[in-house]
């Protein structure tokens, strides 16, 4: 066969598609727009790359805190910056204080000049947050004058809150770690550090679950109006087509609704490149300007639709046989076969068997056979699931009308039925592996931290320039605040520069040297030493009664001048525990009254807070308290876990993308079925006209989506658990069924499909009239 013979019978088909009155042009629509929704989620993603690089960068070249062991020294081009980050409820806001020391201070990328002081920088998303009424409270923390925006040249994306405030005296600040001198921004030392292992694989099955729905719907968009196009390609067997032809010219057609769909995918995502600027999924947003895709990826997808479309078409009418008089497909079809449908799961266990055990210590897993290996176990559901579908209706008989009617038109075009579903079951499938794979590799991201929630739920450390008398009533009075336990540290040494032995000293009332030893009593004036601290056995041999020892304020003898103290008489044994941050303190324990004014005036310390679980706004309360007391003070709030960023950040794209991929399949799912309803319009019409009940036909409408959509998630639970016991046996990791997570999975799927089911109603119901079948 030709080339010409392609290109002629390919343009008729297009020229059928749009001048095939208003039936083809809204085949053409239909098809168009699942295809364009499809086509703006491909493009999406090739442009996530380019947008997270551009986050990067802006990121990197406004990086300033250094933590170094000596400062630069100060010159005409030097600028301090502190680091006055904060959180409010449950956002993060990057703050930073400056003060240039010099006209040539560089400027940080966003702003044009320096805040004074009482000045402030903010970017136009706290902006808005602090005129809103919920930026109230936040407006007592902040309470600078706003004198301009950061560009978006200073922002990671347009909802990241963000300011920049005048500061002064920071010279002096130098030894909390977050002040720091420089004379340029940006990152000096780069992490060269590669994603490892076990975070690849990750990344990688996640794209490839969340674009395999995504092909599946374009597949299923390009055969919207099948049944009516192949009743029609009938016609041109009659004026002497042959049956290749009438293929070809399907294939034009299907050609032409993709085409079209390109061009919609376009200006969809066109509309939502636009629309990312005011929308924060999951604490990520990008600018509309960051979501470039590709050029060779754009090229690929744009390709590779309408190939797909002919394709597929040709595919699909396989097995239809086109003759003048009709087409042969209402007749019972023979029985679909098994085997070469389980080559496809089984091929994709073989893929990725090579790799089993391999975990971190085994060096880079391949992503070919990864992607091969995911990919063909999920396309092994959409094989699958039309055998499933033909065996169990099959076998399906007695029952009411409606179901006797839905029952009868599944085993009449059981593929159809399961083409609908076959997007949100692979979707199902492929959330089930990763919900597997994600709890299984999390304890190696994810470490319990040894804060004690019971006993604290915040932690503020006072630096020692600041009274802690003073600090711990002002929290103590904070609303939301029920206990607070105020300890400062320092430690005692033989002599007073560079001891060759020194213990660690911890400072507080009775009460709070009750958090962190076992006393056997206490009043002011008392000194205990700790037993049974694996690092402090010196304490009971260096710390005697009557012996001059030194007490500096800080946790080591070279950090503060040191200040002589003679033990006092009556010093006490006490037992060990952990404070509530989860360290144990060894040492001295001693109460304020036992150590000279001037090592309790000038040691650091530690704040810990109770809170009240009735005042919702406790924790900013306490942060709104310790920014009155000290800018650079940034309280702590404890966590019952710690994540590792790059894992965090791979969970936040998985919701990201699992969220537009949901909201795709929702839309899918109503556009196929609403394409089926229209493909039934005349035969709904003759049974109304026969008298059946509306209220029949909906209860079959909704039986013919109920049982494959029951069916694919069966098959989507099976084929999800077995890739994610491949994937974990990969990562050489345990595996457990969390059959919670399971049923969630599989009950958000069905949740899905049950809503656009409902959403179908009305149209079914306009569509169930008498007068629907008059024809022209």
């Amino acid at each position: 066969m030709s080339v010409g013979h392609w290109t002629r019978d390919l343009g008729l088909g297009v020229r059928f598609a749009f001048t095939g009155g208003r039936e083809g042009w809204g085949r053409v629509l239909l098809t168009a727009v699942g295809v364009g929704l499809g086509v703006a989620l491909l493009l999406l993603t090739t442009a996530i790359p380019s947008a997270l690089a551009a986050r990067g960068e802006r990121e990197s070249a406004r990086t300033n805190i250094m933590y170094v062991d000596k400062q630069m020294p100060k010159a005409d081009n030097t600028l301090i910056v502190a680091s006055v980050s904060t959180t409010f409820r449950e956002d993060e806001l990057r703050g930073r204080e400056l003060e240039p020391e010099g006209v040539r201070a560089p400027l940080p990328p966003g702003i044009d000049r320096f805040p004074a002081v009482g000045e402030m920088f903010v970017s136009p998303a706290l902006e808005r947050l602090l005129e809103s009424g919920d930026g109230k409270l936040l407006r007592e923390r902040l309470s600078d004058r706003i004198v301009g925006t950061i560009g978006d040249n200073g922002l990671v994306g347009p909802a990241e809150l963000a300011f920049y405030q005048g500061g002064e005296g920071l010279a002096d600040r130098f030894a909390g770690g977050t002040v720091t001198r420089i004379n340029q921004f940006g990152d000096l030392h780069p992490s060269s550090e590669g994603m490892d292992p076990v975070l690849l694989l990750l990344t990688l099955v996640v794209f490839v679950v969340l674009l395999m729905p995504v092909g599946v719907f374009i597949a299923t968009a390009v055969r919207f109006g099948g049944e009516r196009r192949d009743r029609r390609l009938a016609a041109l067997r009659l004026v002497g087509a042959d049956g290749m032809m009438t293929r070809r010219i399907a294939a034009g057609e299907a050609f032409a609704g993709a085409a079209v769909g390109l061009v919609f995918g376009t200006v969809f995502f066109l509309i939502g490149r636009q629309a990312a600027g005011y929308v924060a999924v999951f604490d990520m947003s990008v600018f509309p300007s960051d979501l470039n895709p590709a050029p060779a990826l754009a090229v690929l997808v744009a390709v590779a639709v309408p190939l797909a479309a002919v394709l597929v078409t040709l595919f699909a009418l396989r097995g239809v046989v086109i003759e003048p008089l009709g087409v042969v497909r209402t007749a019972r079809p023979p029985r679909r076969r098994l085997w070469w449908r389980l080559l496809l799961p089984l091929g994709g266990v073989a893929a990725l068997s090579p790799m089993i055990g391999q975990g971190n210590d085994a060096g880079q897993f391949n992503d070919f056979l990864v992607i091969a290996g995911v990919s063909l176990l999920l396309i092994g559901v959409t094989a699958l699931l039309p055998w499933v579908v033909e065996a169990v209706v099959a076998r399906l008989d007695s029952g009411g009308l409606s179901w006797q009617l839905a029952v009868r038109r599944l085993q009449l075009s059981s593929g159809t039925a399961a083409r609908m579903v076959n997007g949100i079951a692979v979707a199902v499938a492929g959330a089930i592996a990763l919900q597997m794979f994600f709890s299984g590799v999390a304890g190696a991201y994810e470490t319990p931290t040894k804060e004690n929630l019971d006993r604290a739920q915040m932690e503020v450390s006072i630096p020692d320039n600041v009274p802690l008398v003073r600090a711990s009533q002002e929290l103590a009075r904070t609303e939301g605040v029920r206990k607070v336990t105020v300890l400062s540290y320092g430690s005692v040494g033989e002599k007073a520069k560079s001891p060759e032995k020194y213990v660690e000293l911890t400072i507080g009332d009775c009460a709070a040297l009750r958090e962190v030893g076992r006393l056997p009593s206490c009043r002011d004036g008392d000194v205990f030493t700790v037993r049974g601290v694996e690092y402090a056995t010196e304490a009971p041999r260096l710390v005697k009664p009557g012996r001059k020892l030194w007490v500096s304020p800080g946790y080591s003898q070279s950090v503060r001048p040191a200040v002589a103290w003679t033990v006092p008489a009556g010093v006490q044994p006490a037992g060990t525990r952990e404070d509530p941050s989860g360290i144990e303190r060894g040492g001295v324990l001693a109460t304020p009254g036992a150590l000279p004014e001037e090592v309790v005036a000038r040691a650091a310390g530690r704040i810990f807070i109770g809170l009240d679980p009735q005042v919702a706004d406790a924790r900013d309360l306490v942060r709104n308290t310790a920014a009155r007391i000290d800018p650079l003070t940034d309280p702590a709030t404890w966590t019952a876990t710690k994540r590792v960023r790059q894992f965090d950040s791979i969970r936040t794209g998985l919701f990201v993308g699992a969220t537009c991929v949901l909201l795709l399949i929702g839309v899918s799912l109503l556009v196929s079925q609403l394409e089926q309803l229209r493909e039934r319009r005349k035969l709904l019409s003759s049974l109304v006209a026969f008298g059946t009940r509306r209220r029949t036909l909906s209860l079959s409408v909704l039986w013919q989506t109920v049982i494959p959509i029951g069916l694919g998630l069966l098959l989507s639970s099976g084929v999800g658990l077995t890739l994610g016991v491949v994937l974990l046996k990969m990562t050489n990791r345990s595996f457990g069924i969390d059959w919670a997570a399971v049923l969630t999975m599989t009950g958000i799927g069905a949740g899905v499909a049950l809503l656009v089911t409902v959403l179908s109603l009305p149209p079914l119901l306009r569509l169930m009239r008498p007068d629907g079948l008059r024809t022209e």
